[in-house]
């Protein structure tokens, strides 16, 4: 059986609709956190292509900030992302919970 094996995708797809595989994956030294940057990694995981630990150790990312940026595509999509933009999508989410 094949139970205990990791079957993982050659390639998923990106928030722009391209293909992602790890080679096109942004550099594990990547300092600067762009929204497409964020969205491309928060894709891989979503896709299968890597795990959240995985993800974590290659980027130096905690769990938790790798969390915020799925949770900020759950809520708003790539534009939830935006570093300048969170307070405003973060009160808007609160607005939508309460109705």
């Amino acid at each position: 059986m094949i139970e205990n094996q990791k079957i993982r995708p050659a390639k998923v797809i990106g928030p722009l609709g391209e293909p992602l595989t790890l080679e096109t994956l942004p550099p594990a030294d990547t300092t600067r956190w762009v929204v497409r940057r964020k969205a491309e990694v928060v894709a891989a995981v979503n896709g299968g292509l890597l795990s959240v630990d995985e993800v974590c150790e290659r980027y130096g990312l905690t769990v938790e900030e790798f969390a915020g940026w799925q949770r900020a595509i759950d809520r708003s999509g790539m534009p939830g992302l935006r570093v300048t933009r969170i307070q405003h999508y973060r009160s808007l989410y609160e607005r939508q919970q309460k109705y």
